[in-house]
């Protein structure tokens, strides 16, 4: 299974424009993909497609969440949206 970490960099956290944007990402991925803050069990894990989730998790600026996925793809859909979540979109 890959996994990486992200900060949040968004200003608002991961709610509203960020989370959609996110969200949406999340489900053009080849793989499931899901989506913790830093030390919570995996199977707490949320999917990281469903905006309900994302803003439901209270990832707020600065929060580190963990993304997980796995099959083939997993390493670059997470690498893509880790680069998604360390953007500040409500700097854009």
């Amino acid at each position: 299974m890959a996994e990486r970490t992200a900060t949040i960099a968004s200003r608002v956290g991961l709610h509203a424009r960020p989370a959609s944007i996110f969200a949406e990402a999340a489900a053009e991925q080849p793989v499931e993909v899901t989506i913790a803050l830093e030390g919570e069990a995996p199977e707490e894990a949320l999917d990281a497609s469903s905006i309900l989730s994302l803003m439901g998790l209270g990832a707020e600026h600065g929060t580190t969440v963990v993304l997980r996925a796995e099959g083939e793809g997993a390493d670059a859909a997470l690498e893509t949206l880790v680069k998604i979540l360390e953007t500040d979109h409500d700097a854009e």
